[in-house]
C-alpha cells in the first residue's frame, strides 16, 4: 500500500509541476506578442515618417550610379 501511496504521490507532483510551469509560459508568451506588436508598430511609424527621404536619397544615389562612371571599357 505504501508503494501505491508514493506514486500517487509522485505522479501529483509531477503533473502539478508541469500545470504551475504553464502560467508562466502564458505570460511569457503574451509578453513576447506585445514587445513584437509595439516593434511592428514602431518599424511602421518611422518607415511612414523617413520614407519620402530614403526614396528621394536612393533616387539620387541611383542616378549618380547610372552615369558615367570613368571607368575605361577595353574594347571586345
Amino acid at each position: 500500500m505504501n508503494r501505491a501511496a508514493a506514486y500517487l504521490m509522485t505522479m501529483f507532483t509531477v503533473i502539478g509541476d508541469r500545470f504551475e510551469n504553464r502560467k508562466d509560459r502564458g505570460a511569457t508568451a503574451v509578453e513576447y506578442g506585445l514587445m513584437v506588436g509595439l516593434i511592428a508598430v514602431a518599424i511602421i511609424v518611422v518607415v511612414a515618417l523617413l520614407g519620402r527621404q530614403l526614396d528621394a536619397l536612393f533616387d539620387k544615389v541611383a542616378a549618380e550610379l547610372a552615369g558615367p562612371s570613368g571607368v575605361a571599357v577595353p574594347a571586345p
